[in-house]
């Protein structure tokens, strides 16, 4: 009540406001009261006639407005009140014309607003009758209108009063007045929701006022307690309008007659579309609309609900009534349309039935009309972000609710698969087929016909019938109130707004999900808290959860059917839309369904089931659990051969490894629909990338196998171009595709490029599926199958793009590439090293912060996978030609960057091996070149010996030996660079030791010395490479660098280069060269060898040569510095012992330089004695003697002749031995030869004794020089040691005493060598004529005897000289040197004729004669210590003087009468010399003396020959007759000295022994004169005749004069036996010299006839 009364005081002060004062006073009531005035005139007038008693009620009431007038506080509703009832009384009468001036007076009452509650209800009883009359119908609505919404004072009961009136005249039967009561009370409906808004924005609610629930329920007349006067109002009037829609009487609107549902159910829609904040702000209407208007739609929608279209009306058993009608049908859409998007909130429940039943109206089953417009409805809900939102929160989020959301969507999908999977519910119209029977791309065409954009699919045609501005639901049937049949819905209707609703609801979601918020809450508004933040995300999953299998569904479908590319456009649109929104919430399974339908939409029909069920197996599985089979249809949908859409282009599939090798061998063709499909995947994935996650691999997968299909192919950098082989006959590309594939590329590309913008996680899922698709190809590849590259090709690309975040993804992207490198196909593995290089090289040239150049772990990141390419099989030469090629142009490009990378360059060039081919060996080189000319200032020190050793690698390569010849230059370029920058190297190196190898024994070597180090000791690894020309080559270089830069080294240093690096050289070339091969070697092609080198032995030989002279040479040179050291005494043995072993080494190369390398060594050395002063004498001492003690073994060992069991001979040359013994001057004076305890003497003159011996091998001859007397090298060596060992012997009697004789001995036996070769163990020596004569292919080593003549000669010279000098020393006589020099000369002596030469035996017997001449008297001195000697003196006299061998046939006489003339030299030393002193001189020497005399006393004795060339020849007559007459001297004549029997006995023997030789001459001579014949016999024969018959006649004679006595008997018997032979030859002989000679001995015998005695 209180409310109430507050209320009327409201609309008092309304009016009093209204006028001033509320009187009329005022000058506005005074004007106002006139115009009653002459109003109720006018009235009166028209009344005058026919109706008196109106008549005086008009003139009573025009006095009472005069009275008013006159008095000014008269309040004017009071007069107002005064004057209505005339008013009244007029339109009483219900003449027209009074009834228009009766309400033409209460409008001007009502529209002054003097009008208070009593006379508004005056007028409304005036008006009542009036509408009962049916009185001017069109003003009393106009006057109600005036009435109602003038002001607000009429409410309560007159208000329902004028309500009723409104709708009574609604069904009235003028069709104007209808309308206009139509229209009236649909504003006065308005008005009294309008009066409550405007009265609770005066009044503000209370807030949380409960109404009473009980009150509520029960139905009345008065309003509830709690309500203000306007809101009750509009409850009762709300309240009965339901209750009349209801078909129920009204409470408060007493007096309807007639009400329709439809009229009814429009005023509900009205006022629930508009003023739903009073149905908010009040509980009652609330109640009311929860309670009463839900279950009256419920009711209504009953039959809409039952009605089956496709069950016979037969069977149907509904009444009438239970038809579906379609004015209430749409109506009530209408209705729950707004319940459900104004009050879903206030009625949860109640639209959860109201949404059910909608989605109901779409089935199959039910009529045409009904489902669109269920569709139209739905569609205004879809188009609600907000409205989805509330949805999914009060409905699918709960879990035990029904999904309505998810309802909504599957009953959109389900109806467009109904348009298509069951087209006998929907036929089209046979006209529509007949007149459109072709199809191109889809649509109907024909004559005259244009192509409309529509569905086609399985035969059925959907044109879009209607079309949608998005976000905007445009009904068309739903706005059809004024229709009472249902109306035809044209073929494609539904199919278009079902179309556009899915499209809406997919951009609801978004705006949703990612849009402002559409509602405003008035309780609050700040930002939204965690919990709330939480809670909308979950709503947001839910809509796509609910949402995604019916969208997709049913867009698949349309997908497939659209026939025009806008349509197409936005279908792919919004699935890219939805496909983000699942990815950016992480509902992956649904993000990859959308994306998966793009795909096959993308691909051919069989080709995108084969490929895609390949890779989405689990996601055709994944959707059971919402209960629908929308995927299912996904995949069945493409089960037909519905090619009929525009194909552009013809290509072969990409094979795959789940496929067949046989299948899909045909052609696939792709259409119009295909790319643009493509287009919208492209464009997915360039604006959504980010949320792709695991779904790139669909994407990349079906833009790979389109790509394959369209023929493009990568090319430079990753991008694709057109590139089909024109070998592919299937392959066919329209003109449009044509020059439409460089636009396909490039969105490609910027697909690609795009990705600069992904977060990293995005990246990574861009990166794996990138990298799985290229595992495939790969996999595929194994199989000897086509790979697609566009994987590889894209993966460089990215790379590419990404170069500023580089560390992201630069290993996982360069793993997968080197793993494509190492794959057997030649294209994959092409490519993976193409993509590799590319990003190497981009990658470098990309400018960083910091820069690159200072950025370690960058460069070393950017260079390992070049780096790791070296991995790759050798096999695999094309990934290392690629990588060396980028090495190659990175240095061109950024080498100057590379400041910590370098170790990374050098270890790719250094990775060449020599099973990877010349080729790559010499691009590896040429980039090894590049850095060592150009980069080695710009490299950091710690990089300088990874850069020797690679230099070293190539010097060991063996493909190309020019490199390796080149590799050796290059590292005295090294050297060279550290000689020119040893500053500054020096001061960088401080400190930082780690980066070398350790070199022990020298702890404190400084870094740049240990750099040289690195250097000598790589060079030292070359000198012993297989290859003779790199091993000279290395040897040259590491020793010319030792000698050019050797000063810049320290003590330590050099120390350690000569133990570390030097002498372990000559022992790896001493180790090699052993085990080196001895057969030839065979260069190949037309080179030619050089015997000397044509075995690998030969060659290591030239290696140890050239390695041990140098090595002696710097040990020389440095020797100041070595001596410093400790152990230069170990140095100075160990490089004797090499010396040693190559002096020893059986190539004449080698060793002779071994022996040039100990002279070098020895000579050098003579300084060691230049400091002997300082230091103490004993510290070169052993030094000396182990030089002494190193030659002595070379010595012994080289000259030892060879075994018999040697399969390979060995002698050494003459050179060499000529060196061995030309290096003994330095080291005679430390040798210590004059102590014989230590046999140093002995062993020197063994090994001279034993070279000497030694053959030559050289041809021609060693000994055929150009003077025959001249000594070789050698002798002459010899010579001049034997000279210097003489001096050294006689400098006193202690040397001479140990000296003396063991150096007799070896001249003498050296004297012999002229006479007879010695011999050198078993070998067979050849003369000088046969030397060289079987020279050829199959030559054998031969041996030749050297010409010992001229060096025999000079020692007998010299031992004949040395005795003469020393003959009357003791030691000479003790040991009996002269006995020696006998039996030296005897050879020579015994040969004479027979020597080599003739010179030996005349310089043997003068030496001879001198030497009997000093000898003989100490021999007669001393016998005791010369018995021996007579025998060997005569045996040796013996010898010469009757020599085996004739004389040379080329000797002439006078060179014969020469020769005889030293035979009688010697016949008269002995006569001088000898037999004067036989009595000191032992007897049997004497009677060998006589025989000798005997012998030569008979010159036949040397001629037994019985040739008859030599006839001219002169006989040794002289010889004979000195021999003969010294004889005879000595045996009668001059023998009465002879004081003893023997040396009678020795003279009559003498003269025996001649008697018998004349008797066998002259024998002999008979013999051969008979046995001649005619022939004379030769002239010699017949002079040595006649020299016996002479020589018999002086015997004779001598005989005669001897003392009696003095000759024995038997010499007279043989005497006269002569006779008979003397008388034979008297008649034998022919010759008158002869017979002259026979004459003077028969002569001489007449004294010896005498008659015989008598006894």
């Amino acid at each position: 009540m209180l409310m109430n009364t507050e209320v009327a005081e409201v609309h008092s002060r309304r009016m009093s406001n209204s006028w001033p004062g509320g009187t009329t006073a005022s000058e506005q009531a005074i004007k106002l009261l006139q115009q009653l005035e002459n109003d109720l005139r006018n009235l009166s007038i028209e009344l005058k006639k026919k109706y008196p008693n109106p008549r005086e009620s008009c003139e009573e009431g025009i006095v009472k407005l005069r009275n008013a007038m006159s008095n000014p506080q008269t309040p004017v509703t009071y007069v107002v009140n005064q004057i209505i009832f005339p008013v009244q009384e007029a339109c009483k009468t219900k003449d027209p014309r009074i009834v228009r001036l009766g309400v033409g007076v209460i409008q001007r009452l009502v529209t002054q607003q003097v009008v208070d509650l009593k006379c508004a209800a005056h007028i409304t009883d005036t008006l009542w009758g009036l509408m009962e009359a049916g009185v001017e119908e069109v003003k009393v609505l106009q006057t109600v209108t005036l009435l109602l919404t003038t002001n607000s004072v009429v409410h309560g009961d007159t208000l329902a009063r004028n309500l009723v009136l409104c709708f009574r005249l609604h069904f009235a039967k003028d069709s104007t007045t209808i309308n206009t009561a139509g229209a009236t009370v649909r504003q006065l409906i308005s008005l009294v929701f309008e009066r409550v808004v405007a009265e609770d924005n005066e009044f503000k609610p209370v807030a949380n006022q409960q109404a009473n629930i009980e009150e509520l329920k029960v139905l009345s007349s008065s309003p509830p307690k709690g309500l203000r006067p306007c809101a009750a109002d509009a409850y009762l009037m709300f309240q009965d309008l339901v209750q009349l829609v209801n078909a129920d009487q009204p409470y408060w609107l007493i007096g309807m007659t007639e009400m329709t549902r439809t009229f009814g159910l429009e005023l509900l829609e009205s006022v629930l579309f508009q003023y739903s904040s009073v149905f908010f702000d009040h509980h009652e209407f609330s109640f009311l609309l929860k309670e009463r208007v839900c279950a009256l739609v419920i009711k209504l929608f009953s039959p809409n609900i039952k009605y089956r279209n496709s069950v016979p009306a037969s069977v149907q058993q509904a009444s009438s009534l239970d038809k579906p009608y379609f004015p209430i049908s749409m109506r009530l859409l209408r209705v729950v349309s707004i319940l459900i998007q104004k009050y879903h909130c206030l009625l949860v429940t109640e639209c959860e039935i109201f949404l059910s039943l909608i989605v109901k109206f779409l089935d199959p089953d039910k009529p045409c009309w009904q489902r669109s417009l269920a569709l139209e409805v739905l569609h205004k809900l879809c188009i609600q972000p907000v409205l989805l939102e509330s949805f999914c929160e009060c409905y699918d989020l709960k879990a035990h609710a029904t999904k309505i959301f998810r309802d909504i969507v599957n009953s959109l999908g389900a109806f467009v698969q109904s348009l298509f999977v069951h087209p006998q519910l929907n036929p089209a119209p046979k006209t529509a087929l007949e007149q459109s029977p072709a199809l191109l791309a889809g649509m109907p065409v024909g004559p005259g016909v244009t192509p409309q954009p529509g569905f086609y699919l399985r035969g059925v045609w959907l044109p879009l019938a209607a079309t949608f501005v998005p976000g905007q639901a445009k009904s068309s049937y739903l706005e059809m109130l004024d229709r009472i049949e249902p109306p035809s819905i044209p073929e494609g209707y539904g199919i278009s707004v079902a179309y556009a609703a899915l499209l809406d609801t997919i951009r609801s979601i978004s705006l949703a999900i990612n849009g402002p918020s559409k509602v405003e809450n008035s309780d609050e508004d700040k930002q939204p808290g965690t919990e709330e933040v939480t809670k909308n995300k979950a709503v947001h999953a839910q809509l796509v959860n609910s949402s995604w299998c019916g969208l997709l569904a049913a867009l698949s479908p349309l997908l497939e059917a659209s026939t025009d590319e806008i349509i197409m456009e936005n279908v792919l649109q919004s699935m890219q839309t939805f496909s983000s929104l699942c990815g950016q919430l992480e509902i992956n399974t649904a993000r990859d369904a959308f994306i998966t339908a793009i795909c096959k939409a993308s691909l051919p029909p069989h080709y995108a089931l084969s490929m895609l069920n390949i890779i989405t197996p689990s996601l055709n599985r994944s959707h059971g659990h919402d209960g629908h089979d929308s995927m299912q249809y996904n995949l069945n949908a493409f089960g037909e051969n519905d090619f009929r859409q525009q194909v552009v282009a013809v290509g072969t599939p990409l094979p795959s490894v789940s496929w067949p090798a046989g299948a899909q061998q045909g052609p696939v063709m792709l259409t119009s629909k295909n790319l643009q499909c493509m287009r919208a995947l492209l464009s997915l994935a360039h604006c959504h990338g980010s949320i792709l996650g695991s779904s790139w691999y669909l994407i990349l997968t079906t833009l790979q196998h389109l790509v394959w299909i369209l023929g493009l192919k990568p090319s430079t950098g990753g991008s694709l171009k057109a590139g089909r082989s024109t070998t592919d006959s299937n392959a066919v590309i329209t003109t449009a595709v044509m020059a439409d594939l460089p636009v396909l590329s490039a969105m490609l590309s910027r697909l690609f490029e795009s990705s600069q913008y992904l977060d990293e996680v995005a990246l990574h899922h861009l990166v794996d599926a990138l990298c799985k698709l290229s595992r495939e190809a790969m996999e595929l590849a194994y199989s000897n199958r086509e790979p697609s590259l566009f994987a590889v090709a894209k993966l460089l690309e990215t790379g590419l793009v990404n170069l500023p975040r580089v560390e992201v993804l630069w290993r996982p992207l360069t793993n997968h590439l080197l793993e494509v490198c190492h794959h057997p196909h030649i294209r994959m593995r092409e490519w993976g090293v193409e993509a590799v290089t590319y990003l190497v090289k981009a990658a470098l040239q990309h400018k960083y912060k910091p820069p690159l150049k200072d950025n370690k772990k960058l460069q070393t990141l950017l260079l390992s996978p070049l780096a790791e390419l070296s991995a790759v099989p050798h096999t695999h030469s094309d990934v290392r030609q690629k990588q060396l090629e980028c090495v190659l142009q990175i240095l061109h490009s950024s080498g100057e960057i590379l400041s910590h990378g370098w170790p990374l360059v050098l270890g790719i060039i250094g990775a060449v091996n020599d099973q990877q081919g010349e080729v790559l060996i010499r691009l590896a080189f040429q980039c090894l070149q590049l850095v060592i000319t150009d980069f080695l200032p710009v490299m950091p020190w710690r990089c300088l010996p990874l850069c020797v050793d690679t230099a070293v690698k190539f010097g060991f390569q063996m493909q190309e030996l020019n490199i390796s010849l080149t590799a050796v230059g290059l590292m005295w370029n090294i050297s060279d660079y550290f000689y020119q920058n040893q500053d500054k190297l020096s001061n960088s190196l401080n400190g930082e030791e780690a980066i070398f190898p350790d070199f022990p024994g020298t702890p404190n070597m400084p870094p740049f010395d240990k750099l040289w180090m690195c250097l000598y000791a790589r060079l030292g690894d070359l000198c012993v490479d297989t290859r003779p020309s790199v091993r000279k080559s290395a040897g040259q270089t590491l020793f010319s660098t030792l000698s050019a830069h050797g000063v810049l080294l320290r003590q330590p240093t050099l120390h350690a280069v000569l133990w570390q690096v030097l002498f372990p050289l000559l022992d790896k070339v001493r180790s090699l060269s052993s085990s080196a091969s001895s057969e030839k070697v065979d260069p190949g092609g037309n080179i030619l060898i050089h015997h000397t080198r044509n075995t690998a032995q030969k060659q290591w030989a030239e290696t140890q040569v050239m390695t041990l002279s140098n090595v002696v040479r710097v040990f020389n040179s440095k020797r100041q510095l070595l001596q410093s050291a400790g152990d230069f005494s170990d140095a100075w043995s160990l490089l004797l012992g090499f010396v040693e072993y190559s002096s020893l080494n059986k190539n004449n190369e080698v060793s002779l330089s071994g022996l040039k390398c100990l002279q070098e060594m020895l000579y050098q050395g003579k300084g060691l004695d230049d400091t002997a002063a300082e230091d103490p004498p004993t510290q070169w001492g052993p030094l000396w003697a182990a030089a002494w003690t190193t030659w002595l073994r070379i010595g012994e060992e080289s000259t030892v002749p060879p075994s018999e069991n040697e399969e390979e001979v060995y002698v050494p040359t003459q050179a060499f031995l000529a060196a061995l013994v030309q290096t003994l001057p330095a080291l005679l004076p430390h040798a210590g030869l004059e102590s014989r305890q230590q046999g140093q003497l002995a062993r020197l003159l063994k090994v001279l004794h034993q070279a000497v011996a030694v053959p030559s091998q050289e041809y021609p001859p060693f000994q055929m020089l150009a003077n025959d007397s001249a000594l070789s090298p050698l002798q002459d060596a010899v010579i001049s040691t034997l000279v210097t060992l003489q001096n050294e012997a006689l400098i006193d009697k202690e040397h001479m005493e140990n000296m003396l004789p063991e150096i007799f001995e070896q001249l003498l036996a050296f004297v012999k060598f002229s006479c007879v070769a010695p011999q050198y163990g078993n070998l067979q020596l050849k003369s000088n004529c046969q030397m060289g004569h079987i020279h050829g292919a199959n030559f054998q080593p031969e041996w030749g005897a050297v010409n010992y003549v001229p060096f025999g000669e000079k020692c007998l010279s010299m031992a004949v000289k040395l005795f003469l000098k020393t003959a009357e020393e003791e030691t000479i006589i003790k040991n009996q040197i002269l006995q020696k020099i006998l039996e030296s000369l005897r050879v020579p002596l015994s040969m004479k004729y027979s020597c080599p030469s003739q010179t030996t035996w005349k310089a043997a017997i003068t030496k001879l004669l001198g030497v009997l001449h000093v000898g003989l008297p100490i021999a007669r001195r001393r016998s005791e210590h010369h018995k021996s000697m007579w025998p060997v003196l005569a045996d040796t006299l013996d010898l010469f003087l009757f020599p085996k061998g004739a004389p040379p046939p080329s000797r002439g006489l006078e060179e014969i009468e020469t020769d005889e003339a030293v035979d009688c030299q010697v016949i008269e030393q002995l006569r001088d010399e000898v037999l004067p002193h036989a009595h000191s001189i032992p007897k049997e020497f004497i009677l060998k003396v006589v025989v000798l005399l005997n012998k030569g006393s008979i010159h036949s004795a040397t001629h037994t020959s019985s040739t008859d060339y030599d006839c001219e020849r002169k006989l040794r007559e002289e010889f004979a007759k000195i021999c003969f007459e010294t004889l005879l001297q000595f045996s009668l004549l001059d023998n009465n000295d002879l004081g003893t029997k023997e040396e009678g006995v020795a003279g009559r023997l003498a003269v025996t022994a001649l008697l018998l030789r004349f008797q066998d001459v002259l024998k002999q001579y008979v013999e051969e004169e008979r046995s001649s014949g005619q022939c004379p016999l030769p002239r010699y024969r017949l002079a040595e005749v006649s020299f016996v018959l002479k020589a018999v006649a002086t015997l004779v004679m001598s005989l005669k004069k001897a003392p009696p006595g003095k000759v024995d008997k038997s010499a007279w018997e043989h005497l006269i036996g002569l006779y008979p032979y003397l008388v034979n030859c008297t008649s034998a002989s022919s010759s008158p010299s002869v017979l002259l000679s026979l004459r003077e001995a028969l002569l001489q015998f007449t004294d010896l006839i005498q008659p015989p005695s008598m006894h």
